[in-house]
């Protein structure tokens, strides 16, 4: 029996649509970020990523994987994203309960040292999370640009949740939208009441990865080119190797700050 690959084909013909709005439309957001970002790491701070639940993902995007540079520093709690058990210890449910635990982002900021340079990038497809909200009003209120990358549909689609009465648009210095549709999923099956094939993941790899781009080239343009987490198959296994324990040391240093240990001194000043 063969399958209709016809719904497969509508996936794939909206996640190009997705990809080709956040290029018709995103570009000048995703470069005032990169600035912010760009100004930040070249002055030895760090750009600080959140997110909970599935928005996890966009921030092992960013680092660390190949073609990706010190100067982010991911904050992922497992209680927020470990999703593997799905029921039982760890289950969906408790993270789904925790996201909405008002107070609880103020405590997770409790554990880092911010410095004057750092910047923030918080992921929500939704924006209404009382966390994500939480983590947005308690960055600004230390002084640090906030950077949201959210679906602005959904976004606007759903009620506020936080005490504040804020969307994390609200919260935010720039604003990127990551292009899904309310709801994420994007193909109707006939005789199926609900959609399937989620959306926010091929949004945010596009919108995070430009981005990664951006900050790279003006990082160089300034003379401070990034190392960059490099394959074997590029430049050989010996290479590799180096690059990435030096890529490794490199973001011990940076990331040392966040626990109270020296701030990094800027490159050019070194």
């Amino acid at each position: 029996m063969t399958l209709d690959p016809a719904p497969a084909l509508d996936y794939l013909e909206r996640a190009e649509m997705i990809v080709r709005r956040v290029r018709e439309t995103q570009i000048a957001a995703i470069a005032q970020a990169a600035h912010i970002c760009a100004d930040t790491i070249a002055a030895g701070g760090l750009v600080h990523l959140f997110g909970t639940g599935h928005s996890r993902i966009p921030i092992e995007e960013i680092f660390p994987r190949h073609g990706s540079f010190p100067g982010f520093h991911p904050i992922v709690e497992l209680s927020l994203t470990y999703h593997n058990m799905v029921v039982g210890p760890n289950g969906q449910r408790q993270a789904m309960f925790l996201e909405k635990v008002e107070g609880l982002g103020q405590v997770i900021m409790r554990n880092f040292v911010f410095g004057p340079h750092d910047s923030f990038i918080i992921f929500s497809n939704s924006g209404v999370n009382q966390v994500v909200i939480d983590v947005a009003l308690e960055a600004r209120a230390r002084g640090m640009p906030v950077i949201a990358v959210v679906s602005i549909d959904h976004c606007n689609a759903s009620t506020p949740r936080h005490s504040s009465g804020k969307r994390l648009i609200d919260c935010a210095d720039v604003a990127i939208d990551n292009c899904s549709p309310a709801g994420d999923a994007l193909v109707t099956i006939e005789d199926l009441p609900y959609p399937v094939g989620p959306s926010s993941t091929i949004g945010y790899a596009a919108v995070v990865n430009a981005l990664k781009c951006l900050v790279a080239a003006e990082l160089t343009k300034r003379g401070q080119p990034p190392l960059v987490l490099t394959s074997s198959v590029l430049i050989g296994s010996a290479a590799s190797e180096e690059l990435f324990e030096r890529t490794y040391d490199d973001y011990r240093e940076r990331v040392a700050q966040v626990y109270g240990g020296r701030r990094l001194t800027p490159p050019a000043s070194r």
